[in-house]
């Protein structure tokens, strides 16, 4: 039983997610979601009692992804410092492959971050413990210096978050950062806010 409801939530923030993408959210109704899907009004009202909840799954269904490819990140045995690095690079890669295969969802992520904010709650306290485990690694191993971990978490992930939308927009590009660069930088200067020496000089 358990196993069939996971199969029609899937296939309803699926279906959601496509005509998101056709339509955008805005031209996209309840109505339209429950016919496309096959499924009918009834089940759709079973699942998700409003457009903005069904929205809000289709997000974290999403980032799901994200949280899958930073899972097989942390499974790779490589220093702290490497990891930090190839953590923030596929990070970066996979939120943007994310983000333009959805169309006009891609406007929608522009338009209305709060409800993406709503829906990546989960994903947030993920990424956190993540980080945490990286910057606590490198403590211990000498390779980062010490530092608060949990707080000194919360900021690195903050930044990287502030740092999407402009990555997404590409608006580093007039400072002659290409996308390969701009990655390598945002990492050198994560690991340097953690006491890492390196001369980044290299990256300019």
């Amino acid at each position: 039983m358990k196993e069939l409801v996971s199969k029609t939530r899937k296939l309803l923030v699926e279906t959601a997610r496509q005509l998101f993408a056709q339509k955008g959210i805005d031209n996209t109704t309840m109505n339209l979601i429950a016919v496309a899907s096959g499924k009918g009004r009834r089940t759709l009202y079973t699942y998700f009692r409003s457009k903005t909840e069904i929205y809000q799954a289709v997000i974290e269904s999403e980032l799901s992804h994200l949280v899958h490819q930073l899972s097989d990140v942390m499974g790779q045995d490589l220093p702290p410092d490497e990891k930090l690095t190839t953590y923030i690079q596929v990070r970066f890669d996979v939120f943007r492959e994310t983000i333009l295969r959805n169309g006009t969802l891609k406007a929608e992520f522009f338009r209305d971050i709060r409800k993406v904010e709503a829906a990546r709650k989960n994903i947030d306290r993920q990424e956190l413990e993540f980080l945490r485990r990286i910057i606590d690694e490198g403590i211990k191993t000498g390779i980062f210096k010490p530092k608060p971990v949990l707080p000194t978490s919360w900021v690195i992930h903050s930044c990287l978050k502030g740092l999407e939308i402009p990555y997404l927009k590409g608006v580093f590009s007039d400072m002659g950062f290409d996308a390969g660069k701009l990655k390598e930088f945002i990492a050198d200067m994560t690991k340097s806010c953690l006491g890492y020496e390196r001369n980044m000089q290299s990256q300019l």
